[in-house]
């Protein structure tokens, strides 16, 4: 195969089809999440003025489990831990699965 058909292997496919070919969809879909996730928490801890400190406290749980919540590249992340820092902040936690 010549370099250029290489190059235009995945031409006209998506970016979802390459990641999938690829294997690493899944891994990437959940680290895009996780930031979303954490972000979102970030941003309401500062809109209410909490340290980490003081939203460890309030979700009942230590600030290294907060820590491991707050952080991007860490996709280990328990419903009860998020619906906990969601309740934290005066927030729910909507989860829905849609069709691909």
């Amino acid at each position: 195969m010549s370099s250029h058909q290489v190059e235009n292997l995945h031409v006209g496919s998506s970016f979802d089809d390459f990641l999938s070919e690829e294997a690493i969809l899944e891994e990437v879909t959940a680290v895009a999440a996780k930031r979303i996730i954490a972000w979102q928490i970030s941003e309401g801890m500062s809109s209410l003025k909490l340290s980490k400190t003081a939203m460890a406290k309030k979700m009942h749980t230590s600030r290294a489990s907060l820590n491991r919540l707050l952080d991007e590249e860490d996709t280990s992340l328990t419903l009860t831990t998020l619906i906990s820092a969601a309740a934290a902040l005066g927030k729910k936690v909507k989860i829905e699965l849609e069709s691909v």
